[in-house]
């Protein structure tokens, strides 16, 4: 079905809404892929804060010009099913790679993180990013490592100074028999 000029420019509205607030984008052929398997994706992204869009390149385009994701206005052919990740970067990797396993004509065509335009194999290293809680994980492990390490050296010193004795010593007489 065509739009009229009214439903492109709110199609061009809604995506450049979108762009403008995304981390990452994946652009993917779509071709042979039945109704079930788009519903089934579009179901999981909207879980993992991920949007997606079928539309014309010329209007999504227009959409990301004046957006980070501009790098990518050239690589728009064909038909394509667009994946902006809202929440984290590397969201609309996964929702991607996930389905692209179970559907061999699901091929990545654009990657774009940050301004940049990626080949289309890094979204398996977009689907590889850590979540955002993983990332704080990570970072908590990271800050209090010191402050173990620490912890180690003084129980060393104190064991080796004989300090770790008299606190066995202590604490088995503190318990009553």
């Amino acid at each position: 079905m065509a739009l009229n000029l009214s439903q492109k420019q709110e199609v061009v509205a809604e995506l450049a809404e979108i762009a403008a607030k995304a981390h990452s984008l994946v652009a993917v052929e779509y071709a042979g892929t039945t109704v079930s398997q788009m519903t089934a994706m579009r179901k999981k992204a909207r879980e993992s804060g991920v949007f997606l869009k079928v539309v014309k390149n010329t209007l999504a385009a227009r959409a990301v010009a004046g957006t980070e994701f501009e790098v990518v206005k050239d690589a728009l052919v064909g038909p394509l099913l667009y994946a902006f990740s809202l929440e984290e970067p590397g969201a609309a990797g996964r929702v991607i790679k996930e389905f692209a396993k179970a559907n061999a004509k699901l091929i990545p065509k654009v990657v774009s993180v940050e301004g940049k335009l990626l080949p289309p194999a890094h979204v398996d290293v977009l689907a590889s990013l850590p979540t955002r809680q993983e990332a704080l994980a990570m970072l908590a492990r990271v800050l209090s490592e010191p402050a173990a390490m620490f912890a180690r050296a003084v129980k060393a010193v104190a064991d080796q100074q004989g300090g770790g004795e008299a606190a066995a010593e202590a604490s088995a007489e503190a318990e009553p028999a």
